[in-house]
């Protein structure tokens, strides 16, 4: 596997993953795909970057961050958005994504933060068993309930 940073050019590939990524949490976010483009668009034109990982030169994944003043250091990432292609996934290449990220992209020990919806039991028992732990929790009033 490699990675490469996304562009422009990638940003109909991004925007589709994103969909994919927003049904399989369960996520209130009702926004189209043109939508969904258009904020990838201001992300990367803003404090955000795109990593593409691909496996033979297919995209299997992708992870929106940014720098993160995280208040000890001001090197911290806070990872936004990290989707592995449904076909692909059971088989370590998560894992592997995120170790790839952590060793070639980021700054060695970097403090990593993210978010996921509490009813994601995929996502909180992926990040967990990588050795994440719970730090902080959201709560919200009002907005879309399912």
């Amino acid at each position: 596997m490699h990675w490469r940073e996304a562009t422009t050019a990638d940003i109909p590939l991004l925007a589709r993953m994103n969909a994919a990524l927003i049904e399989d949490e369960g996520h209130q976010n009702p926004m189209e795909l043109h939508e969904l483009g258009q904020r990838m668009h201001n992300w990367l034109a803003g404090a955000y970057t795109a990593v593409i990982i691909e496996d033979q030169g297919t995209p299997v994944a992708y992870a929106l961050y940014r720098r993160a003043d995280d208040g000890w250091d001001g090197n911290g990432i806070y990872l936004r958005q990290f989707f592995v292609e449904r076909a692909t996934r059971r088989r370590g290449i998560g894992r592997a994504c995120i170790d790839l990220l952590q060793q070639q992209v980021w700054p060695q020990g970097t403090r990593i933060t993210l978010e996921t919806l509490l009813h994601n039991h995929c996502a909180l028992e992926f990040f967990k068993s990588l050795g994440f732990r719970e730090y902080a929790m959201s709560l919200e009033l009002g907005g879309r309930n399912k």
